[in-house]
Parts: C-alpha cells; structure tokens; sequence
C-alpha cells in the first residue's frame, strides 16, 4: 500500500493579528522522517498545527493525499493522522495502560465496543516502546524519557500512517533523547510510518531525519537530504550562527560545531613558523 502524502500549499497562519506562515509549500516525504528546524519563533510548531487541522489556516490549505483536511471527518483524519503534540498533560491518576489506550478512540464507532484487536494494538505500542512493564503505573510516577516513551506508545496504538511530533525530546537528557529517537526510526523502518517532527538539536536532526526543513520567517528556506543542504551559509542563514561543518564520524551525516566569540582555533603551525 502506498503511503498517503501530506501537503501544506500555500500556507498563511498566525495567531489574532500576528502573521507567523507566509505563503509556505510543503511536501512531507512519504515513508520518511523529516526533522524541521528553524531559529525560535519561526514557525515550526504552528507548522505542525496546520498539518494536523489544530489550526485553520487564513489561507491555502493542507492536503493529504489529493483532499483538504478540511473536508475529511474528523475520526477519519485521525486514523491516518497522528500528533504528539508539545509538553502533553495526562490526566491526573492515570495509569499507562489506559493513556495509551486513548490512542483507540479513533477506532471507536458510536455502537462498537472495545475489541481483540483494540488490545493488540496497545500490547504492539506498549512493546515497541518497551513500557509494557509499566502498564500499571501511573504516569505521574514516570521519569521524563519514560513519559515521553508512553506518549508516543500512545500515538502508536493509533496506528497511524503519518505521526507529527512537536519536539518529542525536549526537557529530556542526551541519553533519553537518543533513546526516543532510535524508537521512532524503529517504527519507521518496521511500519513504513511517515514521521515529521521539529527539533531543536540540529545534529541530532540532521543524524535521524532523511529529509531536512529549515523554516526562516515563516517560509521553507531550504528542504533537501542533511547532506545535501546543512551548509555553513544555510546555517548562517537560518540561526544567525557562524559554524564548521564536518562529517559526524558515527553516521556519516553532516555534523555542525558552532563558533561562539570564545572558541579557540587552534594553529596549524608551531607559532615560531608564524612570522616566518
């Protein structure tokens, strides 16, 4: 089955009168992770509200496969679309096993009932996300990484073909992030799922995505493969930043070092050869 394809087309979005999308055309890769980046405040998480139908656009439209968003019923969009959105709250007492299965409610009709296969799904998510062994406990009693693990269980028992995630790593610590995002090129690659995330960690981006988006005031300012478009300029560009880039030695893509004003340079000659 061919994957569907989402597609923002001449998006313009903000909050009241404050613009923040300007006439922004994007295609989310299908059966890819994109990673989109971009400096504070440039549109990134309006961008992914867009993409879910949480925020009406003042004009264009989101698209997926060939339909506005707009025109599929709401069930029906969610059994293709999933969103993890930013800082999520679980309702207090909660325990695991029925936060992720809130990711059934898609799949409930007004007369069905849960099902057998309602239950493999949640098992499938509980266990891909290694957190079956917290099924009872509540959510509130979880480290960071192992909330941000059940939330994306969650989002799994879904069973979505697109999955949007608003900085799925943030406020967790180097080894959680890493461990989140092994998970979701796991699904990736074992389910085909399309997945779209914004991140912060631009090495980190560019080591996990396929696709790359750099947003600069509220527009695509360049999408391409990590090595083919995360460039000193594009960086300089986008962040403000004067940087080095070089091949990050563990996955071959492109890997960026920042200069602050009080980074050495180091000289390539002994310093008696200087003024030779």
């Amino acid at each position: 089955m061919t994957a569907p394809i989402l597609k923002a087309e001449g998006i313009e979005a903000g909050y009241g009168q404050r613009a923040i999308l300007s006439q922004l055309d994007l295609t989310i890769p299908p059966g890819e992770i994109t990673a989109i980046v971009g400096a504070n405040a440039c549109g990134k998480s309006t961008l992914l509200r867009c993409l879910s139908r949480l925020l009406r656009p003042d004009a264009g439209q989101v698209v997926l496969d060939g339909r506005s968003v707009r025109q599929i019923p709401a069930r029906d969009l969610a059994r293709q679309l999933g969103l993890l959105p930013q800082s999520p709250i679980a309702p207090d007492g909660i325990t695991v096993a029925d936060l992720v299965s809130h990711g059934r409610h898609p799949h409930q009709g007004l007369l069905s009932r849960w099902s057998h296969d309602d239950d493999l799904a949640v098992a499938r998510a509980l266990e891909a996300t290694q957190t079956a062994d917290l099924a009872d406990r509540d959510v509130d009693a979880l480290s960071g990484g192992q909330r941000q693990r059940v939330w994306i269980a969650m989002a799994l028992a879904q069973d979505t073909d697109i999955l949007l995630l608003d900085e799925p790593t943030t406020f967790l610590d180097i080894a959680h992030q890493v461990e989140v995002l092994d998970l979701l090129v796991d699904l990736n690659q074992s389910r085909g799922t399309t997945i779209a995330m914004v991140l912060h960690d631009l090495n980190l981006a560019a080591r996990y995505a396929d696709h790359l988006v750099a947003l600069r005031d509220g527009r695509v300012h360049a999408a391409g493969r990590p090595t083919e478009i995360l460039t000193e300029t594009l960086v300089a560009e986008v962040f403000g930043l004067r940087c080095a880039i070089m091949e990050d030695p563990t996955s071959g893509k492109p890997m960026m070092l920042p200069m602050g004003r009080h980074g050495k340079i180091t000289p390539q000659h002994p310093p008696e050869m200087r003024n030779a």
